[in-house]
């Protein structure tokens, strides 16, 4: 019987544009769009900024570029730095069925190779799918998921990236295995980098774990041998990561038959995904009941005991940085009662501490309902309650955030975020290059062509 990672080789590599769906293709390209303009939007972002001199320091190969910098640097560090940029403001992608996560975290490691390469935008499709159907089998893998006993979703991504990065190489299925099993035997991440008090790795964990596949992907070309049964061998991941059920059925069922894709969500807010049911039910609640926000005596939120103890621990309620801020459910909450909304300029270093915000955050209250945990994960409800200074109630549910499968944003939608990111480094006209490159993709003879239109002017 073959391992489970030579049955993701053989995927990787049989997979073609031309058997895709084009309802999976297409929407290969709208996550590209969506995360092409996060990148874009963080471009001036101090972390970002020192990210990038890191990258310059190291030197290195001209192989790849670097989104909006236009700096050329070997494909490792250009996917590390893309994948920073996309996941800076914490406002990519996000499925979550078990385990959480941004699969547009590996597009970064398909996008450099396949520059490097000469790689078609067909082939720069086909390794966005193949960093899609693989990312989100694993989150299916383990019940409950590996998050829940306090490993990060990197330690997933270091199991896919590594393929992606490997097709885009040309690597052979035995070299793809090899790949896949230097990668994860190098790179678990504690859940810690999201717990508590957030820093700068709160965004680098899966970042890294996208580089330590291309970089396993490289050494594998070479020949360099890696554990064949990374999974289900001895001392591998099935029997080291302990606490949950395995399922490998999961992890390869409908490979190439099934496309997942479709089943990831898109971002309306800039936060940690678990504050988005709240924030949709409070600002539906305001609006439907006409409630001022001077009007605003408490809040009460219901959710999970997981939102209630690491996005409402006693840090969330007087967050000093942006990682805190966006991982903490009181701050999102108070910035939508006072402004209406929650955008990226919320969690600029000013903003953090605007008076108005801060004066709602004594009035929020976070809850942890033993009913919705019962639901979760498959079910992410929230419960709302606003009362007035007049004392009037209005309560609001919401089980599904706006950007989700179940509530989809529409290709306008889509190209209006990204317009909205995009705008701080790319006149209007750039822009409509990178939206008509982006839903033309597979036009392009080489995926360096396709780059060049990423770059600020």
């Amino acid at each position: 019987m073959d391992s489970i990672s030579r049955t993701m080789a053989r995927f990787a590599l049989g997979l073609s544009y031309e058997r895709a769906p084009q309802a999976a293709a297409h929407e290969a390209k709208r996550f590209l769009l969506d995360s092409v303009g996060c990148a874009l939007a963080v471009l001036d972002h101090d972390d970002m900024q020192q990210a990038h001199r890191y990258i310059c320091e190291l030197g290195g190969n001209p192989q790849a570029t670097v989104i909006g910098h236009g700096t050329k640097t070997n494909i490792a560090d250009a996917a590390l730095m893309n994948a920073l940029l996309i996941r800076a403001m914490d406002y990519n992608d996000i499925y979550w069925k078990q385990d959480p996560s941004h699969p547009s975290d590996i597009i970064p490691a398909a996008l450099a190779p396949a520059e490097w390469k000469g790689r078609s935008g067909k082939d720069l499709i086909v390794g966005i799918l193949i960093a899609y159907e693989l990312e989100m089998r694993l989150c299916l893998a383990a019940e409950p998921g590996v998050r829940e006993v306090g490993w990060h979703h990197a330690s997933l991504t270091q199991f896919a990236s590594p393929f992606v990065a490997g097709r885009m190489l040309g690597l052979t299925e035995d070299q793809l295995v090899a790949a896949c099993g230097i990668s994860g035997s190098s790179h678990f991440t504690l859940g810690g980098v999201v717990a508590g008090h957030l820093t700068n790795m709160k965004n680098t964990a899966d970042p890294m774990a996208t580089e330590a596949g291309v970089r396993a992907a490289l050494l594998a070309s070479t020949g360099y041998s890696g554990p064949v049964e990374l999974f289900e061998g001895k001392e591998g991941v099935f029997h080291v990561v302990k606490n949950v059920r395995w399922s490998p059925e999961a992890m390869t069922a409908g490979l190439g038959e099934q496309f997942l894709i479709t089943e990831c969500g898109y971002k309306a807010f800039p936060t940690e995904a678990l504050t988005h049911q709240p924030i949709t039910a409070l600002l539906e609640a305001m609006a439907e009941n006409r409630v001022a926000p001077e009007a605003v005596a408490e809040i009460i939120v219901k959710t999970t005991t997981r939102g209630a103890d690491i996005l409402s621990d006693p840090s969330k309620y007087d967050p000093q940085t942006k990682e805190t801020a966006d991982h903490s459910l009181p701050y999102c909450i108070a910035v939508a009662a006072a402004r209406g909304n929650v955008l990226p300029s919320d969690f600029e270093e000013a903003a953090l501490f605007d008076p108005t915000v801060r004066g709602f955050l004594s009035k929020i209250k976070v809850v942890a309902d033993p009913g919705i945990d019962a639901l979760f994960p498959k079910i992410k409800r929230a419960i709302v309650t606003v009362t007035t200074c007049d004392g009037r109630s209005f309560t609001r549910q919401e089980d599904y955030a706006k950007g989700s499968p179940e509530r989809p944003l529409s290709d306008e939608d889509v190209v209006d975020k990204f317009r909205s990111n995009a705008a701080h480094a790319l006149s209007s006209k750039a822009m409509d290059r990178v939206v008509d490159a982006t839903f033309g993709l597979e036009r392009f003879a080489a995926t360096g062509d396709y780059v060049q239109c990423l770059v600020r002017e």
